[in-house]
């Protein structure tokens, strides 16, 4: 097995510009916290009983499996934003709900997207909400502009 189903999980975001829109997503990734390992795009879903924790540094290199939402811009002065919501549930048998929105726009309209996505998902499933935690960043475009939002999960064994 590759990974190990997570124990804990993280928010994370970054910005950054670059020479290509490609670069630009990895100064991202390493202002936020996680350019120096394989982030492995999952689906949304938190397992029961995982840990929100502080960011941790994590092995260079490591296999991580994250949400996120990421947009790029070539369009100087633009406003471009990412962010993720995760809703816990009341039952904490029952696992987590992350959501990632990016889009052009400010931060504060875009995190409020993705929190109404989070809560819609949550009733969706029928269950009641205990928790709503999101982030979101904003980049003003200046040449080739990134923004990044995670969740990013680990497994403390």
């Amino acid at each position: 097995m590759i990974f190990k189903t997570p124990t804990l999980y993280f928010l994370a975001s970054g910005v950054s510009e670059g020479y290509t829109p490609l670069n630009a997503f990895d100064g991202a990734l390493l202002q936020a916290g996680i350019g120096n390992t394989n982030i492995v795009k999952m689906s949304s879903i938190v397992p029961p009983h995982c840990t929100l924790v502080d960011p941790i540094a994590l092995p260079p290199g490591a296999l991580v499996p994250a949400a996120y939402a990421a947009i790029t811009s070539e369009v100087p002065g633009e406003v471009i934003s990412a962010g993720v919501a995760i809703a816990l549930p009341e039952d904490e048998e029952q696992n987590g709900l992350i959501m990632e929105y990016s889009a052009k726009g400010g931060r504060r309209q875009i995190e409020e997207v993705v929190r109404n996505m989070a809560v819609e998902g949550m009733m969706l499933r029928g269950w009641e909400i205990k928790d709503l935690k999101s982030i979101a960043i904003e980049c003003e475009v200046a040449n080739i502009g990134a923004a990044l939002a995670a969740v990013v999960l680990w497994s403390s064994d």
